[in-house]
């Protein structure tokens, strides 16, 4: 197990690969486990992080430090201290929205970035997500599978004022706005049978042209664990693409998605 401290706390992350970096942020079931497959599959190429945020996984749990504008001075201080500089995000849920905060924050320091389960708008979010128990949460939002023990695992390490936190936090930011002037290059994947996270297609479509959005057909709020051959290979593709070119160039074409299954 990897730390560092920061704030005064541990900040848990793991690390597989060598080459240009790319950082994994968790949702709001699990921890940096989940992304295990991922970063197998992309550490062919890229140095690949994932850390634990404050109140999940194994970085400490501090009422204080909860808030969204602290977990995305987590990220900034973790990148400060292992003297990591440009780098590649891809972020779940709570981890999309702190990697959407962080690269409007500090916009030349992400070449590209997807995002999976992101909320566009408040009201994209369910309701459940603050009211229902941890256990409740990870019944609801995680088919029952092989692949999603470690998100099952690791989900009741969480305190739940992290995340109800984060959602106090998101109420007085405008998400739709946020996705709207990202400069970043940026992918948006949401998986179709999403029970947290609902998408509306007026939403989707006023997009700018460089976010390019993929719907997973046979996906719930964790496409990366309901379809992982399709995510993986997406990504791949994804971070293949030039720096600054559009991820428009992906097309999930019919010959593309026999390939996957």
């Amino acid at each position: 197990m990897s730390i560092v401290t920061l704030d005064g706390g541990f900040v848990h992350y793991e690390v597989l690969g060598r080459g240009r970096p790319l950082i994994f942020l968790h949702g709001w079931v699990g921890s940096w486990r989940y992304w295990i497959p991922t970063m197998q599959a992309a550490s062919i190429s890229f140095r690949t992080y994932a850390l634990d945020q404050w109140g999940f996984g194994d970085t400490a749990k501090n009422y204080d430090l909860y808030s969204l504008d602290n977990q995305v001075n987590l990220l900034v201080g973790f990148l400060e201290q292992m003297g990591i500089g440009k780098i590649a995000l891809v972020g779940h849920g709570l981890g999309a929205v702190i990697g959407m905060w962080y690269a409007s924050r500090y916009p030349t320091s992400v070449d590209r970035m997807m995002v999976t389960s992101f909320p566009l708008g408040g009201n994209a979010i369910n309701p459940r997500l603050r009211s229902a128990s941890i256990s409740e949460l990870v019944d609801w939002m995680l088919v029952r599978s092989p692949v999603s023990d470690a998100a099952r695992i690791e989900a009741p390490k969480a305190d739940q004022r992290a995340i109800l936190s984060s959602l106090d936090s998101m109420q007085s930011i405008n998400l739709m706005e946020l996705a709207m002037q990202l400069p970043t290059p940026c992918l948006y994947v949401y998986g179709e049978n999403d029970p947290a996270v609902s998408i509306q297609p007026e939403n989707l479509s006023a997009l700018p042209d460089h976010m390019h959005v993929v719907p997973f057909e046979q996906s719930g709020h964790f496409p990366m664990l309901d379809e992982p051959t399709k995510y993986n290979r997406l990504l791949a593709d994804f971070l293949a693409l030039a720096s600054g070119e559009s991820p428009r160039q992906l097309q999930l074409k019919e010959e593309w998605k026999r390939r996957v299954r």
